[in-house]
């Protein structure tokens, strides 16, 4: 049955009815507060053979913690301008702050209890399904501080580190990019001004472009405050640890090796010039000597390519059924539920994002959608994040924390199904090309535009030992990262790329780029795979999605697909399912 007079705007009701005036919702987090009480005191007379009844209360705080902390986050997103959720919000870190440092203590307690009786006490039914995690946590606190000097760092960031991260987006929410189109003046949101640099007019994207480089060049001094206290903050913490190595945090959260990021990076960097190639061919198709940054995502063809909200829906879960069954059905569901927030609307922040409340089993997807075959993806690429929550609905809490790369594997994975169908499906040469094209913008952005990002931001936090970095040299290693990645294909960058992107100001997650790359080659190779099964191959997807919190990338890869991760030869299978597309469309565009 077909999907239609869906609704673009989402139904956060059925979490916390009435929104940041919600009588449940002060009542859910009032009851967290005493939750919190009751664990730490708990923790603190905290006993091995309590251990499990502590375990399960540690769940439920977190589970019920993070369904608040999404919703909120649901909230001040949908409308940037919500005072009162920006309130609760901050209440809310503060909360989680305060579970932040009775983990802590736990590690700590953990980190106590002799080798034999720790490994006794996992053997256990209820301990062993997350005795991953714990052993996680129990070995990294042997690597930190003592509990005093991490609880007064924990408590220290809420009014520190943390809040460079929300005055960065009090300062997005305040931009107002104006335009003139066709003799009328209208005043943009990030959000709107970035989908219309997509647009097939040149000119639009060139005006658009430099209006929007003079609001974030405005706001850059704020923008440069806010990277170098979180930076600063990082450094600090670093250092104290004695941990050497900048990227040694980002590595540990996503549970893999130096030797994979390498890997991966080298991979990339070997099979570079093919889409140089692809760069130069697109430059040449729209008439130009070499493209500028605001025309890698132009699309080839003036011709309306836009779908209707309706229509995205059908086609992806049309595409996702061909996959895998239960993909289709969840992601209709999805859909029917009101589960998903695309209005194309001023007052909500950039971006989008799926974030999930696991008390009660759902999700809420968060995007401005206005029809462009990259609005089409992202809708893809979030209700792929959504299916691989759902997959674990029935796991306990500390078995379903997976990191960012495997994440974005579900969601790039549920993009590539998706697009690959649209291409075998294509109608004409044209549509072929056009659907070709949107594949190697993709691969361009994973292989290219994130790793500038990662270029700049290792080289940045280097600089930012010395001391402050300047907005105009944050411009510079900008610019030298972009021209770097892109191998000088471009004849102009983006400067304050770093100002305006979100994820560099993203206090939970450290580097918030390579993830995203590794995910994408990651998914290549499982969908290489998958070609070649069938089928029969969604159920070995589904217990690879749920093993994704339960071990290392190194040890997921060779369970469920017999492979090294630690070297560049699988991450180059990944790199040429790439290739084959940019291939072809050079060879459909001579």
């Amino acid at each position: 049955m077909l999907l239609q007079g869906l609704r673009e705007s989402w139904d956060l009701d059925s979490i916390f009815s009435g929104g940041s005036r919600s009588e449940e919702f002060l009542t859910a987090i009032s009851n967290i507060e005493a939750q919190l009480a009751a664990l730490n005191k708990k923790i603190e007379n905290f006993q091995l053979d309590s251990m499990e009844a502590v375990v399960k209360d540690v769940q439920e705080t977190a589970a019920l913690l993070n369904e608040c902390i999404s919703f909120v986050g649901c909230l001040t997103a949908q409308d940037v301008n919500d005072k009162q959720a920006l309130t609760l919000r901050g209440k809310l870190e503060s909360m989680n702050a305060i579970y932040s440092t009775i983990l802590v203590l736990l590690d700590n307690k953990m980190a106590e209890i002799p080798d034999g009786d720790w490994n006794k006490a996992l053997e256990g039914e209820y301990l062993s399904s997350v005795a991953f995690s714990l052993n996680e946590r129990r070995n990294l606190a042997s690597q930190k501080l003592s509990y005093e000097q991490e609880a007064l760092m924990n408590d220290l960031a809420v009014d520190g580190y943390h809040s460079w991260s929300t005055l960065y987006d009090t300062v997005v929410g305040k931009i107002g990019i104006e335009v003139e189109q066709n003799g009328k003046k209208e005043t943009l949101s990030v959000g709107q001004a970035e989908n219309r640099m997509t647009s097939a007019d040149r000119q639009e994207r060139e005006t658009v472009f430099t209006k929007y480089t003079e609001a974030w060049a405005q706001q850059g001094d704020y923008c440069a405050e806010a990277l170098n206290h979180i930076a600063g903050f990082r450094n600090s913490v670093y250092r104290h640890r004695q941990w050497d190595d900048v990227l040694k945090e980002p590595l540990d959260i996503n549970r893999m090796s130096a030797d994979t990021l390498n890997a991966m990076w080298q991979a990339i960097d070997e099979n570079k010039n093919l889409f140089v190639s692809y760069l130069d061919r697109k430059a040449s198709l729209l008439g130009l000597e070499k493209l500028s940054w605001h025309d890698v995502d132009a699309p080839l063809s003036s011709a309306d390519s836009k779908m209707s909200y309706d229509e995205a829906a059908n086609f992806i879960v049309e595409q996702f059924q061909s996959f895998s069954p239960k993909m289709a059905e969840f992601s209709k569901k999805a859909f029917e539920k009101q589960w998903i927030e695309a209005e194309d609307r001023t007052g909500k922040r950039p971006g989008g994002f799926c974030t999930g409340f696991p008390v009660k089993n759902e999700t809420r997807i968060f995007m401005t959608f206005s029809g462009t075959p990259s609005n089409v993806s992202t809708l893809a690429h979030e209700l792929g994040h959504a299916f691989h929550s759902h997959v674990m609905d029935d796991m306990p809490y500390l078995a379903t924390e997976y990191a960012m790369n495997v994440a974005e594997t579900a969601s790039t994975f549920a993009e590539l199904v998706v697009s690959d169908a649209a291409v075998k499906n294509a109608k004409t040469k044209e549509e072929k090309i056009a659907l070709l094209e949107d594949k190697a913008q993709r691969s361009v952005a994973f292989f290219m535009n994130i790793h500038a990002r990662f270029l700049f931001e290792t080289r940045f936090y280097e600089e930012r030992k010395k001391g402050l970095v300047s907005v105009e040299r944050l411009n510079e290693l900008m610019t030298e990262a972009q021209k770097e990645a892109f191998c000088n294909s471009l004849e102009s960058y983006h400067p304050y790329f770093w100002a305006s992107k979100l994820h560099f100001y993203i206090t939970d997650v450290p580097f918030y780029n390579f993830p995203y790359t590794f995910g994408y080659l990651f998914s290549a190779c499982i969908y290489a795979i998958a070609k070649q099964e069938g089928s029969s191959f969604e159920k070995k997807y589904i217990a690879l999605l749920r093993d994704t919190a339960s071990m290392t990338v190194e040890e997921l890869a060779l369970k469920h697909l017999n492979e090294d991760v630690t070297k560049p030869a699988f991450w180059k299978k990944g790199v040429e399912v790439a290739m084959e597309d940019v291939k072809e469309f050079l060879e459909l565009t001579k």
